[in-house]
């Protein structure tokens, strides 16, 4: 194995350590101001006109994951599910990405051709 292949995935598994390290640390301490949008709509007053979203009742809706008492470990939690989800789904696209390299670079077969 050469020394690449070995450094990859250790950088890679320590920057999702970091990444969930920060998610479940950092992520109770964030403001809880409107923020973007939200900030403009009560700006200009027209914050009331929202119309209820279609995952608002979803098991992670509010930055939080339901049946958690704890707020703090709650978004924590959330964060945690958050980052893991959006490591599979890159892990996931790269893999059918390097897949569709592998098999587009392949020469052709040519089983049962005569020569």
């Amino acid at each position: 194995m050469t020394a690449r292949r070995i450094k990859l995935p250790l950088f890679v598994g320590a920057g999702l350590a970091v990444a969930l390290l920060l998610a479940f640390l950092v992520s109770p301490h964030a403001s809880s101001q409107p923020d973007g949008l939200n900030k403009v709509a009560v700006d200009h007053g027209f914050a009331d006109q929202q119309k209820p979203q279609a995952l608002g009742d979803g098991p992670l809706a509010g930055y939080g994951v339901k049946g958690v008492d704890d707020n703090r470990l709650s978004t924590g939690l959330a964060g945690i599910i958050g980052v893991t989800a959006t490591f599979a789904l890159g892990l996931g696209f790269f893999a059918l990405v390097r897949r569709t390299r592998r098999t587009q670079a392949s020469p052709p077969t040519t089983a049962g051709t005569p020569t």
